[in-house]
């Protein structure tokens, strides 16, 4: 099974267009320790030739582009790809706009959350996916389904897992408890190679590791995780934006109740960090904050980087 990381970077990539923070002005003036990152998306394929999207960014067309897997081979039809499939673990823009990039009238299946389902059905944009073409499946929690798109059987089965989150920004009800937030507003996944059984688990979204999804994942072979901040108050204390992380539904690396320390016990073989905000320190190479989580075992996510199980 081999798996692409498309995108490392949360909403607004690495350099956010508008942001004028340290971190992004480094980037865009080149400086040692920090790569460009486009937003998060992991590509999946069991033989190199048929391809499962988890999440579809706005960024999707560039990813294409810099992932030669992802392009029609030499002997294809006029109109062809090796993109089959795409599951989505919530309705958030930067997960969910891409689709709009894969809407020139070639077949593939969508699989998400009935409530994802339904958000992208009430927006008429989304009608230029043909039903007809692209199919929506509604993933069932806790139920391992082969993955499959345009007539082929990707090789890959899928179980999606409730965690804790937030509902899309854009869809949230200020008067409701949790911005009226419901179980599977926010999925993990776990990809499962069906010859062989290995798996792997993505969680670009997580409020907290709480004990069921600790459970989940101990021993696990490989996990990609939300790596949004740092610490909590990074986004306020930078003035970027008002809230701060458990606000906006994301867990912090950092602190008793993070990431890094939840994982300790855990015995995860590889752990990657992926969807991680313009404001994260991490994204310094030479920063406390990225030796800091590479001395607890961690990876920090780049765009094109490659794992193979």
């Amino acid at each position: 099974m081999r798996i692409r990381i498309l995108g490392s970077g949360a909403g607004g990539g690495f350099p956010q267009w508008n942001c004028n923070c340290a971190n992004c002005r480094a980037v865009r003036a080149g400086a040692p320790g920090f790569s460009p990152r486009t937003q998060s998306s992991l590509a999946v394929s069991a033989d190199d030739r048929s391809w499962v999207l988890l999440n579809a960014s706005p960024d999707l067309r560039e990813q294409i582009a810099a992932a030669p897997q992802l392009a029609p081979a030499e002997g294809d039809p006029v109109r062809a790809s090796p993109i089959k499939a795409v599951a989505l673990t919530n309705g958030d823009v930067d997960h969910v706009a891409g689709l709009l990039n894969l809407r020139e009238a070639q077949p593939f299946t969508i699989y998400a959350a009935g409530r994802v389902l339904q958000a992208l059905g009430a927006n008429p944009i989304f009608t230029i996916l043909q039903t007809p073409l692209v199919p929506r499946i509604e993933l069932p929690m806790d139920e391992t389904i082969p993955l499959k798109g345009a007539g082929v059987d990707l090789g890959l089965a899928i179980r999606a897992f409730p965690v804790p989150g937030k509902i899309a920004l854009y869809l949230e009800d200020k008067n409701a408890p949790n911005f009226g937030t419901s179980a599977g507003d926010t999925l993990g996944l776990e990809i499962i190679e069906t010859k062989t059984g290995k798996s792997f688990f993505y969680v670009p979204g997580c409020a907290r590791v709480d004990a069921p999804l600790a459970a989940r994942l101990k021993n696990a072979a490989l996990v990609f995780f939300d790596g949004t901040l740092f610490h909590e108050n990074e986004m306020i204390e930078q003035g970027l934006l008002g809230k701060t992380g458990s606000r906006m539904g994301h867990v912090n690396m950092s602190g008793d109740d993070g990431s890094i320390a939840a994982f300790a016990p855990l015995g995860v073989a590889r752990k990657i960090y992926v969807h991680i905000n313009n404001s994260n320190p991490v994204l310094d190479a030479g920063s406390k904050e990225n030796a800091a989580v590479r001395a607890a075992g961690w990876e920090v996510g780049a765009d094109g980087m490659e794992v193979t199980l």
